[in-house]
């Protein structure tokens, strides 16, 4: 697994369209069904050992967030060729298994993936009722192999920022995860630098 840091898009930003499916409701889900919410949005997949760290807590904070109005979408974005644990079928199992209360969608083309400038899963990007960039960023300081334990507390931080109408953390750091499985000859010009 390489660790990767997320790009840290630019607050701000207009959140990029969305037109993706969720395979455990076989819907289409855009970001103009979030039209007037917070939007968060999260890079995620089934296999990445650290997703797998967060998940059940993130699940939490999601279902806990959607109860106050915030719109949660997670969106799978790799190579399943090559990546199979992370199939359309398995993210199913995925949403059973875990609890998901928010759509979980799949990006087949990676293009949403480019659009936010996607590097890592988890990737985190919240944004305000407008759909502009609030915060990008770490869940908190776990990782795989580490004593800390998952919180949540840098995006709940932000999330309880957002919603008391407050500025944007000023300390935002770059998540860490493994890097998106993109298909051979279609890596960002981001990849890798």
């Amino acid at each position: 697994m390489a660790r990767t840091p997320s790009t840290m898009l630019e607050l701000g930003t207009e959140a990029p369209d969305f037109a993706l499916l969720a395979p455990a409701s076989g819907k289409i889900v855009t970001r103009q069904d979030f039209s007037g919410k917070p939007l968060l949005v999260a890079f995620i997949c089934n296999h990445c050992p650290y997703v797998i760290l967060i998940r059940e807590v993130f699940a939490q904070l999601a279902k806990d967030y959607q109860e106050r109005g915030v719109a949660v979408v997670a969106i799978n974005a790799n190579d399943v060729a090559n990546y199979p644990d992370d199939s359309p079928e398995k993210m199913v199992e995925e949403v059973n298994n875990h609890g998901y209360t928010f759509p979980y969608l799949y990006d087949e083309s990676q293009a949403v993936a480019k659009a936010y400038q996607a590097a890592c899963t988890p990737d985190l990007y919240l944004f305000d009722e407008h759909h502009k960039l609030f915060y990008r960023g770490q869940f908190d300081e776990a990782r795989p192999s580490s004593d800390v334990p998952v919180t949540g507390n840098d995006l709940r931080h932000a999330l309880d920022r957002l919603l008391d109408h407050m500025y944007p953390p000023a300390d935002q750091k770059a998540s860490l995860g493994c890097n998106i499985k993109w298909k051979a000859g279609h890596e960002p010009d981001y990849y890798g630098t």
